[in-house]
């Protein structure tokens, strides 16, 4: 082809200096083209390489080239195969370093610094194992504080989707080490696991973080694992059309500008210049009364979606004037500006998120302060998250801000039917965010995810089953763990026994657990927030991965790393007796208090609540009211509140039931 070109050029050069002046374009235009010695994003200045296993270093340059890496004073070689890749193995290496890895082609250099030799564990799923230590600074400001370590490293995986083939090599990315700025950006849960695992064996812990928020199992499975599930592989074809995906996007976009563009024109907080609603001391003679936290529907059944606004007004005594501050708004549904005196403080675009805003310096006076909030609702519930905190925060006073404020709508609008998310479809992330890391050489697996298929929970055993097997298969390290986090506890609690679609992906994921070899399961039942889907308490979660991790990975095969898990059942007469594995020192009542979330019933099916009590290595189950008991439940409910069954190591019993109904 290059050849071609000179050719077809020479022909209509008629003079030598025209000829020099030519070829030097030719040379401008032919030199990109000609493939530089490139490495994967992943093998960068301060990666963390796997201990105690042949390593894969790959890159690219131009065909037929030699290939010499130069790695703690032995030198490994390669030829540059005819697609321009290379790859080339290293021999098993210790824990340890920093070291310098010099690459090398016939033409050009890489030096690559501060390598480490440790475990690395690809962690990846939804936005629990997203969720950054940013997110949950409120409750660990001290571990964040401490969390100096060159040896516990993260590198983030840039949040893309790629339906039609599975990508070679990462965007954008790399090693960072932990320390009080950056851990902000670490995943939460894979940090405390991280940093368990480090604290006990001294060993360098690099972390992987390919995780997206909202996320559903399929977006991570290759196209070949989801021939066994028609739906989602037929889907996965019809997203390989990049027209599809524009129409898609283009109607969305088009319908969620036009439904914001209409509030803001119809908003009558803002009609008036002279005195927009968020200024302070406006007439709000009109305005009705509502205590918060709460939502409005359940006040005020007239007020529709669209944007509502609230207010409050605040006294501050003169100590505190001036100060700077943190205004705490809990969680709001679905999205909020705030604003103090008048001046804007900050804004939220969706529900999630707490809301914490910093108060600048002069901007609280000594006396009457109000504080505005617009909310918009999209659709459903708007308002404020119940049980969360709402305060000023100055110095060490908290101000409460629960209780009355005014309320007023300030424009009604139609609900706004959801976003198509693209980039949860089936295969996407697999090929953007999985695929250019298999090469790399890792210890194991960290998985937290199972929000995004509460719909069609049951079928979640038969995806985690085969996501596990195609990962293994993919990585080509034989049966690498893999630990992955139970779905805690959230929602309403419930008065009666019922049915569950959160218990029963939490099934699948215990049915999973006992059938795929070499798989962990963290049991977080007691560590959710019935009004948060994203729970805070991430240390705990993290160690108890770090639990599996030290018996799977490190071998220590007489730790203790999870609670009771039900094993087998008998019926005596009116009660029923239950047998568990994982019982550890022995299984204990949380809280001395009686066993409660324990549910029973006869052969018709209907469940009561029932009496338990641990006897020994078992438990007794019974209830009055059933006396041809057929079968027990426990916990199982979106938010079993009062679950309490636990081994004396202090790890909760897995929910189960003991029936296929």
């Amino acid at each position: 082809m290059i050849k071609n070109i000179f050719l077809r050029i020479e022909s209509r050069i008629v003079s030598k200096s025209k000829r020099y002046r030519m070829l030097i374009v030719v040379f401008a235009i032919v030199m990109p083209l000609c493939a530089q010695l490139r490495l994967p994003k992943l093998v960068s200045d301060g990666m963390i390489l796997q201990r105690d296993t042949e390593l894969t270093i790959w890159g690219w340059a131009d065909q037929n080239e030699n290939i010499t890496i130069d790695f703690k004073g032995k030198s490994y070689h390669t030829v540059v195969d005819s697609s321009g890749e290379w790859k080339l193995m290293l021999p098993e290496q210790k824990a340890g370093g920093p070291y310098e890895m010099r690459i090398r082609s016939e033409k050009e250099e890489i030096t690559l610094h501060d390598i480490l030799i440790g475990d690395v564990w690809f962690a990846s799923g939804q936005s629990n194992m997203e969720l950054p230590m940013r997110r949950v600074s409120p409750i660990y400001e001290n571990e964040i504080k401490t969390s100096e370590c060159a040896f516990i490293r993260q590198f983030c995986v840039p949040q893309r989707y790629n339906f039609k083939y599975p990508e070679k090599d990462l965007e954008k990315g790399s090693w960072i080490s932990a320390n009080p700025q950056t851990v902000l950006d670490f995943s939460a849960v894979a940090y405390f696991f991280a940093r368990e695992l480090y604290e006990k064996y001294e060993v360098p812990v690099g972390i992987i973080n390919a995780s997206l928020g909202g996320s559903p199992i399929r977006a991570w499975m290759s196209e070949e694992a989801l021939k066994e599930f028609p739906s989602y592989y037929s889907e996965a074809q019809q997203f390989k059309n990049d027209e599809l995906i524009q129409e898609i996007e283009k109607k969305d976009n088009e319908r969620i500008t036009e439904w914001y563009n209409i509030l803001r024109k119809k908003d009558r907080g803002y009609q008036s210049e002279q005195s927009p609603w968020y200024l302070p001391n406006i007439d709000t003679s009109d305005w009705l009364t509502m205590t918060i936290p709460g939502y409005w529907s359940d006040t005020y059944p007239d007020i529709q979606n669209g944007s509502v606004w609230f207010r409050k007004r605040v006294e501050i005594p003169s100590h505190l004037a001036g100060k700077p501050a943190k205004l705490i708004l809990g969680r709001i549904i679905d999205a909020d500006s705030v604003y103090l005196n008048g001046v804007f403080v900050g804004t939220t675009g969706y529900q999630y998120p707490p809301r914490r805003y910093d108060i600048p310096p002069n901007l609280l006076q000594k006396g009457e302060n109000e504080i505005v909030v617009r909310v918009i609702s999209n659709a459903g519930k708007g308002g404020f998250v119940p049980d969360k905190l709402y305060a000023l925060i100055i110095d060490n006073d908290t101000i409460d801000l629960t209780g009355e404020w005014k309320i007023k709508q300030g424009a009604e609008m139609p609900p706004l039917p959801g976003q198509t998310f693209v980039r949860w479809k089936p295969t996407g992330l697999y090929n953007a965010m999985v695929a250019p890391v298999i090469p790399y050489r890792i210890q194991g697996f960290l998985w937290y995810q199972g929000e995004s298929n509460t719909d069609k929970p049951y079928e979640y055993r038969f995806l985690l089953e085969k996501l596990i097997g195609s990962w293994r298969n993919e990585w080509q390290q034989g049966d690498l763990p893999f630990l992955f986090v139970q779905l805690p506890n959230y929602g309403l609690p419930v008065s009666e026994p019922t049915e569950s679609n959160w218990a029963i992906l939490r099934e699948s994921q215990l049915v999973t657990f006992k059938k795929v070899p070499l798989t962990g399961m963290a049991v977080t039942i007691d560590l959710g927030e019935w009004n948060d889907i994203h729970p805070l308490r991430k240390k705990e979660v993290g160690e108890r991965l770090a639990l599996w991790a030290q018996k799977i990975a490190h071998g220590e095969k007489n730790r203790v790393c999870s609670g009771p898990i039900y094993d087998s059942m008998e019926v005596k007469g009116n009660v029923i007796w239950l047998k568990f594995k994982e019982i550890g020192s022995g299984l204990i009542a949380k809280r001395n208090l009686p066993l409660k979330e324990f549910a029973i019933a006869g052969s018709d099916k209907k469940f009561v609540w029932a009496e338990a009590e641990i006897m020994g290595d078992r438990v007794k189950v019974w209830s009055e009211k059933i006396a041809e008991p057929a079968a027990v439940r426990y916990a199982w409910a979106d938010n079993p509140a009062n679950a309490n069954l636990y081994n004396k190591e202090g790890l909760p019993a897995s929910p189960f039931r003991t029936d296929n109904w």
